[in-house]
């Protein structure tokens, strides 16, 4: 299967312009809220991202809950699954700061003490996405080597601030040497599209995104489902980052937003 052999799948869109204009309209409302889910720029007002607006907002809540999300999220990991995280990456129009290249587990492993990398990422275009609005791009069968352990220098880095997990300087990244080894190999791929494009994503694949150097927003929704047999014992990150609760995924009657 290509999700395995690649570590990333583009899956047929569900979505159709109505449940993607509702999904806009919550993100571009939570985006004008003070409270911290919504996390801005190191170097300005402009909003980054915004974290578990399932919990608090009734569109992402049906979202994380549509059959055709679930379903995709049970056949990759084989067994039930919850929402472990839900954000927004949101890159503004000449603003929207690169992310660095790193792996998603490591931060879930080292900060969360996930066991193993049982979870899928699944990433929904709410904007149209080009090479030059930063999108995702990712070294295909990279989740393939494990977790890449960070250089001697960065492994006493750990804050204990997650913040550091959420900001353009990122606390867990695979080392540049590393990541210009694997691209000898492999060339990198971008995840470009429509608005309504789906991509799922493993955990453990190298992955990152440039600055936004154009004129047209860039806004990336993430949903990880994760094994229930796989959840935490316990995380000190706030329950936006890492939801407490592993109760498995009831899907809605139907894909209706």
């Amino acid at each position: 299967m290509e999700y395995e052999e690649s570590g990333w799948y583009r899956f047929p869109s569900p979505f159709k312009e109505a449940g993607l204009k509702k999904l806009r309209e919550s993100v571009d409302e939570i985006s004008r809220q003070e409270r911290p889910e919504v996390v801005l720029e190191k170097n300005g007002n402009a909003v980054r991202a915004l974290h578990g607006c399932h919990l608090f907002d009734d569109t992402c809540a049906r979202l994380v809950r549509l059959p055709t999300l679930v379903g995709l999220a049970e056949e990759l990991i084989g067994e039930p699954v919850y929402v472990y995280q839900f954000k927004v990456n949101l890159k503004q129009p000449q603003e929207g700061a690169a992310w660095p290249w790193h792996q998603d587990f490591a931060f879930w492993s080292k900060e969360d003490g996930m066991a193993a990398p049982h979870a899928v990422n699944i990433a929904i275009f709410l904007d149209d996405t080009h090479e030059d609005n930063g999108p995702l791009q990712v070294i295909p069968g990279s989740h393939r080597l494990g977790l890449i352990e960070p250089s001697v220098d960065e492994q006493g880095k750990r804050s204990g601030d997650w913040r550091n997990h959420v900001a353009a300087d990122l606390e867990y990244t695979v080392p540049r040497p590393q990541v210009d080894a694997l691209l000898q190999r492999t060339a990198k791929r971008p995840a470009i599209g429509p608005a309504g494009t789906v991509y799922a994503f493993h955990p453990s694949i190298v992955h990152s995104s440039s600055d936004n150097r154009s004129m047209d927003r860039r806004a990336l929704l993430l949903i990880t489902y994760n094994a229930v047999s796989n959840a935490p014992a316990f995380s000190p990150r706030p329950e936006f980052l890492v939801s407490r609760d592993a109760s498995p995924v009831i899907p809605l009657a139907d894909d209706v937003l």
